[in-house]
């Protein structure tokens, strides 16, 4: 049987809500756990994280750290001017990325906060895609549109239905599906009374476009903290750096979430024979 990679994708079209994070700790966790992990920044350009890996590399040669790496690769939008050949050079570039990938166990693909084609393209071929979300209105705005007054359901947002497309995309290509996650970060944030607004208003929509909500990460300082060293909270102890009771804390969430994104574990190199 030929071995193809699990790809998990962070999408969403709003900037600011954990992608580049949230993929870095996912990332992280699978090399510690023994995978064979590639990566893939689609939103090259900005590139934060091609800079957390490249910041990794760099204090793992400087200071001679256990800090596993993946194979990562940035992906660019193409620089040719006609619409039709810029997106053949992109699906040709992706595929090939892709096929460079093709020994990994997992794939991690971070995507930009806005729309493109190269986003659409990772997020066809999302078998996880996972949406961090700060959990606030002006955030939820970017997956359904509400009603101001009864908080009822409007329609689902643009971001919703091109989902929903590259869905329909992966199921033609390949018959497979997207297991799709909203990742709510922040929680402490709101007061009780907006949480269980938001938790209405995820619950009805989730039931119509078909997702699940996770929680995601508190607000904590020690994430902006260890992206300029390339670290996580994985690697603190290994490292024998001391940590305090937000890392503690933070290190749960993180435990917790990868439990309960239940991705397949039949994917170990050390498992495979041949």
């Amino acid at each position: 049987m030929t071995h193809i990679p699990y790809i998990i994708v962070l999408g969403n079209e709003k900037g600011g809500t954990g992608k580049s994070t949230v993929s870095m700790h996912l990332i992280t966790s699978l090399l510690r756990q023994g995978y064979a992990v590639g990566s893939i920044d689609v939103d090259a350009r900005q590139g934060t994280l091609t800079r957390y890996v490249e910041n990794r590399t760099l204090r793992k040669n400087a200071k001679q750290q256990d800090l596993p790496l993946p194979t990562h690769i940035p992906l660019f939008k193409s620089e040719m001017g006609d619409r039709t050949q810029a997106e053949a050079d992109e699906q040709t570039r992706f595929d090939q990325t892709i096929n460079n990938l093709k020994d990994m166990d997992y794939i991690v693909i971070d995507t930009p906060g806005s729309d493109s084609y190269l986003s659409r393209l990772a997020h066809s071929y999302a078998d996880t895609l996972i949406t961090p979300l700060n959990d606030s209105f002006i955030d939820l705005d970017m997956l359904v549109r509400v009603n101001s007054d009864s908080l009822t359901i409007v329609k689902p947002s643009t971001y919703s239905e091109m989902v929903w497309d590259q869905k329909k995309q992966k199921a033609i290509r390949s018959g497979g599906s997207i297991d799709w996650i909203v990742l709510r970060n922040r929680l402490s944030s709101l007061n009780s009374r907006n949480k269980e607004e938001m938790e209405k208003v995820l619950g009805a929509l989730s039931k119509r476009i078909g997702f699940r909500t996770l929680p995601g990460f508190g607000e904590r300082v020690i994430f902006r903290e260890l992206f300029l060293s390339g670290l996580t909270l994985l690697d603190m102890r290994e490292n024998n750096m001391t940590m305090s009771l937000s890392h503690i804390a933070a290190k749960q969430e993180l435990a917790s979430l990868m439990d309960m994104i239940q991705l397949p574990k039949t994917q170990k190199k050390a498992a495979k024979v041949g």
